[in-house]
Parts: C-alpha cells; sequence; structure tokens
C-alpha cells in the first residue's frame, strides 16, 4: 500500500497515512490538516493527526521490532542503506517534484535538500567503522578492557517543514543503522516528500516495526516525549517547540537533541571579494524564501563595507519571484498564509520602528499565481539591535543591514546575539579570519562561506540559543547519540592454583 495520497471512498480528496508494523494504514482520527500547494493554494491531500492509540501502536511495534534488529549484524544494516541511497537518488526528481509542490522550493533547492540528505544516508554506510569500540589489553595483570557500542531502543524523530528531505534522512537513517528502531513525526504541513523516502526505506529492506511514522500535532509530540519506551528524541524546528521538546523529554528520562532558532550573521570585511561576497550574501539570504534554520539574515557591513550596499540591493532585484515549478525561479513562495502574514507584520514592524527600508518585497505579484503566498527579497538598512526585524528570526526573505566600524564591534554584536546556530566572515585577510573564528561564540563558521553546514563525516554543531543537548545530528557526535557505551573489564584464569582471596580494590 503507498503512504501517499491514495483515493479513499467517502473522502472529497486523498489522504496521507500512518506508517505502523511495517503497513501503511489509514487514520481512524477526526482531525485533518490540508497539505497546500503554496504558489496556487491548490488542495493536494489531507494529512490525519493520528490518536493516541495509533502513536502508541507505533511506539510499541517499533519496541517489539527492537528484539530483533539490534541483532542484526551490522554488515547486513550497511547493505539496506547502500541499496536505501541508490533507490534515493534514483527517486530524486519525482520526490523533488512533490516536495516543490507542497513545499514552495524552486526544483534545483528541492533536489538539493534530497542531496544533502542522501549524503548522510551514503556516510551511514560506514558504519562498520563508526560504531567500533575501544580496546586496551594487560590494563592489570591479565586484565583486558574493551567497550561496546550498543543500540539503545527506540528512537522518536521530529522534524520541520522547511527541510522536508534532508532533516528526516538526518535522523532515521543512523538511529536504524546503529540498531535502534524509530518512530517519525514529520511537518504536518508537508509530509508527502518525507512519506516517499520512508517507502523507499521498506522498499530497500527495513523490516516491519523498525521503521514507523505517525502524523500530528502538540498530542502527538507530547505522546513521544513521555511514552515509557522511547528513549530518545531527535528534533529540528522553532525554539519554543524545542525548548518544549528538551524538557519535557528530559523530564521522562529520554535524550534530546533539539536543534532550534537562530539569527546568523555574515560580517563582511571591506578588504573581501566584493563580487563574490555580495552574491553569497543574496544567495543565502533570499534561498528557499528564507526559510533555512542557516540562511543568512544579517549583514554587518563593517567599515567601508557600507558603501555596499546598493550594489547588494541591485542583486537582490534581478532575483525572479515565480512558483518553485517553473524554472529559472530563485525565489519561491513561503509555505502559507499565515507564514506569509507573520513575515510581513515583521517588515511593517521595521517600517515603524525606524529602519530603511531599502528593497520593498511587499505585494509582490506573480502572474499566473496570483495566489500565491509570495514576498519578494526584501533589506532593511539603518537597523539597530533592538528592533524587532534584529531580535526576532523572521525566516522568510528578509535581510537586515547593521554598519560597525571595527572586526572588534561586528564580534561583540555577534556574541551579543542569544542565538549560536552559524555566523559567516567574508575577508582576504588569514590574520583576521583566524582572529574572527578564535574570538566568535557561534557553534558553526563560515570563511568566505555563508551558510556553514557541515559535511555529514562532522557533526552538525550548533550552539547557546540554537541547540539543546550536548550531541549534535550526524557525524560522530550522532553515533554517540544512538548508541550507549558497555565497558567490560575481563580477566581469564589458567589452570594454576589461585592465588587467595584479596580485599583490596586494586587488579595489580
Amino acid at each position: 500500500m503507498s503512504a501517499i495520497p491514495t483515493p479513499v471512498a467517502g473522502r472529497d480528496v486523498d489522504t496521507v497515512k500512518l506508517l505502523i508494523d511495517g503497513e501503511f494504514v489509514e487514520s481512524t482520527s477526526t482531525e485533518w490538516r490540508d497539505i497546500v500547494n503554496p504558489a496556487t493554494q491548490q488542495l493536494l491531500a489531507r494529512v490525519p493527526f493520528a490518536t493516541a492509540a495509533e502513536t502508541d501502536a507505533a511506539i510499541r511495534a517499533a519496541h517489539a521490532a527492537f528484539a530483533t534488529w539490534k541483532n542484526t549484524p551490522i554488515g547486513a544494516r550497511m547493505r539496506i542503506m547502500l541499496k536505501y541511497q541508490a533507490l534515493v537518488r534514483e527517486h530524486m526528481p519525482r520526490i523533488a517534484h512533490t516536495l516543490s509542490a507542497e513545499q514552495g522550493k524552486t526544483i534545483p533547492d528541492a533536489e538539493g535538500d534530497i542531496f544533502r540528505g542522501l549524503e548522510v544516508v551514503e556516510h551511514a554506510c560506514s558504519i562498520g567503522t563508526l560504531q567500533q569500540g575501544e580496546f586496551a589489553e594487560n590494563v592489570a595483570g591479565g586484565v583486558d578492557t574493551y567497550t561496546l557500542r550498543q543500540p539503545i531502543g527506540v528512537c522518536a524523530g521530529i522534524t520541520p517543514f522547511n527541510f522536508p528531505a534532508m532533516i528526516p534522512l538526518w535522523m532515521f537513517p543512523m538511529a536504524l543503522v546503529c540498531g535502534n528502531t524509530f518512530v517519525l513525526k514529520p511537518s504536518e504541513q508537508d509530509p508527502m516528500s518525507t512519506m516517499q523516502l520512508v517507502e523507499l526505506a521498506l522498499e530497500a529492506g527495513v523490516p516491519k516495526g523498525v521503521l514507523n511514522v505517525v502524523h500530528g500535532g502538540k498530542a502527538v509530540v507530547d505522546a513521544l516525549c513521555t511514552h515509557e519506551l522511547v528513549k530518545a528524541i531527535s528534533f529540528v524546528g522553532s525554539t519554543a517547540v524545542g525548548t518544549h521538546v528538551y524538557r519535557l523529554g528530559s523530564e521522562h528520562g529520554k535524550r534530546v537533541q533539539a536543534m532550534m532558532g537562530a539569527k546568523n550573521h555574515a560580517v563582511v570585511l571591506p578588504d573581501a571579494n566584493r563580487e563574490q561576497s555580495l552574491n553569497a550574501l543574496v544567495g543565502a539570504s533570499f534561498g528557499a524564501a528564507g526559510q533555512r534554520c542557516m540562511a543568512t539574515s544579517v549583514a554587518v557591513l563593517v567599515g567601508a563595507a557600507r558603501e555596499w550596499v546598493p550594489e547588494l540591493v541591485a542583486k537582490a532585484k534581478q532575483l525572479t519571484v515565480n512558483a518553485g515549478s517553473e524554472p529559472h525561479t530563485d525565489v519561491g513562495p513561503v509555505v502559507s498564509r499565515a507564514a506569509k502574514e507573520r513575515i510581513l507584520g515583521l517588515i511593517d514592524s521595521g517600517v515603524k520602528q525606524g529602519a530603511t527600508l531599502a528593497l520593498d518585497g511587499r505585494g509582490v505579484k506573480v502572474s499566473g499565481y496570483e495566489n500565491g503566498n509570495f514576498i519578494g527579497p526584501t533589506i532593511f538598512t539603518d537597523v539597530t539591535t533592538d528592533m524587532d526585524i534584529y531580535t526576532s528570526e523572521i525566516f522568510g526573505p528578509v535581510l537586515v543591514v547593521l554598519h560597525v566600524p571595527t572586526l572588534d564591534d561586528a564580534i561583540a554584536l555577534v556574541n551579543r546575539n542569544p542565538f549560536g546556530n552559524g555566523v559567516g566572515v567574508f575577508t582576504q585577510s588569514g590574520a583576521a579570519a583566524r582572529k574572527f573564528q578564535s574570538e566568535i561564540d557561534i557553534g558553526q563558521v563560515g570563511i568566505n562561506i555563508p551558510i556553514p553546514v557541515p559535511v555529514p563525516f562532522f557533526s552538525f554543531t550548533g550552539s547557546r540559543g540554537s541547540k539543546l543537548g550536548d550531541l549534535g545530528p550526524y557525524g560522530k557526535q550522532v553515533v554517540q547519540f544512538y548508541t550507549q557505551t558497555k565497558t567490560i573489564t575481563a580477566r581469564w584464569f589458567d589452570d594454576e592454583p589461585a592465588s587467595g582471596v584479596n580485599t583490596t580494590i586494586s587488579l595489580r
């Protein structure tokens, strides 16, 4: 049975399924949400908010499957991931079109969303070395000590709307390849592309019950955070929800990693490569309509770099706003009407609070898509750090520009901001770059790179107000998150007579 979407008798629109114990099932819920194309307002499908019984059944299916899956050889788990990455690569164009329709991204950006998740699946194929323990021979007289990295049980993932492919792929492939089972709750705004990825995981050989999917809102999130059989929770999303998940999950004895809000700065020094820096700023600010947790939303122009604003505005004006499915589109719609209204409200607040609106993206019209949730690239200058457009995560195609006289001032400004997801510095000076990377208090730093998301061999290391929990997604850290270390201390005796009772603590 397909996960998405199939006609159901008695319903006017198609429905997204739950995945419980290897079967795609129709929810019995009375609460449903519309999935709407943000460029057209076309109703694509409806997604259920799973009942308490359905969520419990998914968790219990995962728990039952863990008894067998944890003992599946590492090589067998790895071969499933090898097949899975091949299937994802094969079906990328189809999934990208679904993702674009439900989320609004351009087709190339949707393919990038999938590809960055695919890289994590490829990394999961290295589990044979990633999950190795340690061994020390003869640590005392005839005593050896070694460690095992063992799976922890049922893990849960809660993912956001802005990356419906990449972020689920950050989570369940690494959890499964480590020997855990998984319950995924995708965003209820755009779950269809996620479900296509889930279907491919089953096709690759993931056994029944090992991967389960429930849809919903706060009730489902709370159930995952409090259920006695869930051992760990991975979350990516807003600060408000992430803080709730971390506190509730931790109170109930779960491991929790929560990647949350951001206000990412790009510090531009006057010696930077002008053309490359401006291109990077525009792409990182307005790509995906600014709906990236690693989007550059603040430009800090140092000294004479403030003279670059007219060129920055000119480049942003050249971007094409259109439906994500249309060729040559640079900026698609934001995900929902509610998101559009919130972003427009913040733009209005910037005007009222005295910032200069150097480029106004309000009121943009797209021919043929008059009902779309479009906001054009928007740039504010003369921004101060007490304005709402600076203190709030806008999560839209809005760039705010601040000016400071020196690099030290820029570092101090960034470090005062409570978020710590990512930051970039643009300069031709190695000394300035080294000073910046040393003194900046942000978890992920780009040098002449605006969106410093690490490749999967390294872990995602947002910090401060952007992260709760000490271990980040993918890379080596996530193997630690999804496993528990067991230390074995062993001594083997030959047939010689025993030496007698020893009541001291030393083994020597």
